[in-house]
C-alpha cells in the first residue's frame, strides 16, 4: 500500500484546526502539527486565547498528544509584524479599514507557512478554514469554492490564494455541515478543545480600548485631530484622528442635537476631515478594486457578471466587473446601490459557489448616491 503524503497542519489551538488535523489522521495521512507564534504581548491574557497566545500553544500541544502526531512551534512574529501589523497601521492612517485576517492568510498562513512546510518535507499544508478546493480539468485551474456550511464559509478571506497554494492546501472542514458537527467530532475524538469558544477579537490587539488604543500606542505622533463636516461642508465638530473612523460608523462621533442619526459617509484624507451625513448618503454602486487576485480565470478580458461581496458578514449582490487599463485592478458596478462600500475592505467575486477572484476596495467612482 502506498503511504499517504505528509501534511503540515497549522494548529492554532482552537477546535477547527484541531478537528482538521484529526480528520487527516483518520484519513491515513502522515500529519505534523505546527503552531505559528505570531504575537506575544497578549499571550497571558485570558481574553485573547486565540491563534497566537501562549494558551494556544499549550492547547495545540495537548491535541497533538491525543492524536499521536509531532508538534512544533515556529516563530513567525517578525514576518507577522512586517506584513499584517504594518499593513493594519498603514491602512488606518490612510483613512481605510483593513482586514488583517486576509493579510495573515496572504503573507503568513499560505506563504511563509508553506515555505516552512517545504523544509519539513510536507507535500501539503492544511488549516481549519471552512472552504473547498477542487481541480477543474477543463479550465486547467485549481478552484476555490464556498464551504458546505454557509454559516461558517470562509472563502471570502481566502481569495488571495494562488494556484500553487491551492494545489498544495487541504481544507478538511469544507465538507462539514456546521460548526455543531465540528464540535461533535471533537468530542467523539476525545479532543480537549471540543468546547473551547471561538476567538472573536483581532488577535494582536489586547488593549482595553481596542484597535484605537493600539494605534495610539504604536503611532502616537502621526494621528492628528481635524474637523468633522457634513456633506455640505459645514463644520459640525472635531475628531481625534481619521484613523479612528470607518465608513458607516455611527457611534463615537461626539455629535448631538441632530434630527436624524449621522454616519461617517466619507473620509477626506488629504484635508484630514471626517464627513458625516444621513444613512442615505452611504449608498453607491460603482467603485474600483486594486490588487486583484484571479482564481477561476487567468485574467479579466471583458465585462463579467458576478455576485460580489464587500464585507465578510454580508451576502453577495449582483454586479458586473470591468477590466481596467491597470490589469491589477477592476471596476465594479452593482445592479443596485450598496451600503458603506469601504476603502481597505475586500471585494470578492463569485459565480455560484466558485470564487472568481478578489481584491481591495480602493475608492468610489461616483459621488454618493444622493449626488447621482
Amino acid at each position: 500500500m502506498t503511504e499517504k503524503p505528509l501534511v503540515a497542519v497549522a494548529m492554532s489551538g482552537g477546535v477547527d484546526s484541531s478537528v482538521a488535523a484529526a480528520l487527516l489522521v483518520r484519513q491515513g495521512y502522515r500529519v505534523v502539527g505546527i503552531t505559528l507564534q505570531i504575537w506575544q504581548e497578549s499571550q497571558t491574557d485570558p481574553r485573547h486565547a486565540g491563534c497566537c497566545s501562549l494558551g494556544a500553544v499549550v492547547d495545540a500541544r495537548r491535541v497533538a498528544r491525543v492524536l499521536g502526531i509531532p508538534h512544533y512551534v515556529l516563530n513567525f512574529r517578525e514576518k507577522f509584524a512586517q506584513t499584517v501589523i504594518a499593513d493594519f497601521i498603514t491602512e488606518y492612517r490612510r483613512g481605510r479599514t483593513p482586514n488583517p485576517c486576509v493579510q495573515c492568510n496572504r503573507y503568513v498562513k499560505f506563504d511563509a507557512f508553506l515555505q516552512k512546510a517545504d523544509e519539513v518535507g510536507a507535500q501539503f499544508i492544511a488549516t481549519g478554514h471552512y472552504a473547498r478546493i477542487q481541480y477543474d480539468e477543463k479550465l486547467g485551474r485549481w478552484l476555490l469554492s464556498k464551504a458546505v456550511s454557509r454559516e461558517k464559509d470562509q472563502s471570502y478571506v481566502l481569495f488571495p490564494m494562488t494556484q500553487v497554494q491551492l494545489s498544495r492546501t487541504l481544507f478538511p472542514l469544507g465538507e462539514l455541515p456546521s460548526k455543531t458537527e465540528t464540535r461533535a467530532l471533537a468530542r467523539e475524538l476525545g479532543l480537549p478543545v471540543a468546547d473551547k469558544p471561538d476567538s472573536q477579537e483581532i488577535c494582536f490587539v489586547a488593549e482595553a480600548g481596542g484597535y484605537r488604543e493600539f494605534l495610539r500606542r504604536r503611532v502616537p505622533n502621526t494621528i492628528q485631530p481635524g474637523e468633522i463636516r457634513d456633506v455640505h461642508g459645514r463644520v459640525l465638530g472635531t475628531h481625534p484622528g481619521i484613523a479612528f473612523f470607518t465608513i458607516g460608523q455611527r457611534r463615537g462621533l461626539g455629535l448631538s442635537g441632530h434630527r436624524e442619526p449621522l454616519y461617517v459617509v466619507d473620509i477626506d484624507v488629504a484635508n484630514n476631515v471626517v464627513v458625516v451625513g444621513a444613512e442615505q448618503y452611504l449608498y453607491c454602486r460603482r467603485f474600483l478594486v486594486e490588487g486583484v487576485n484571479w482564481i477561476a480565470v487567468e485574467r479579466l478580458t471583458k465585462p463579467l457578471a458576478v455576485e460580489a461581496r464587500i464585507r465578510y458578514n454580508m451576502p453577495e449582490a449582483p454586479a458586473t466587473i470591468f477590466p481596467t487599463e491597470d490589469e491589477s485592478g477592476v471596476e465594479v458596478e452593482f445592479e443596485s446601490p450598496q451600503r458603506a462600500i469601504t476603502p481597505g475592505q475586500c471585494a470578492v467575486f463569485y459565480r455560484g459557489d466558485i470564487v472568481i477572484g478578489g481584491g481591495t476596495i480602493s475608492r468610489r467612482l461616483e459621488g454618493l448616491a444622493w449626488k447621482v
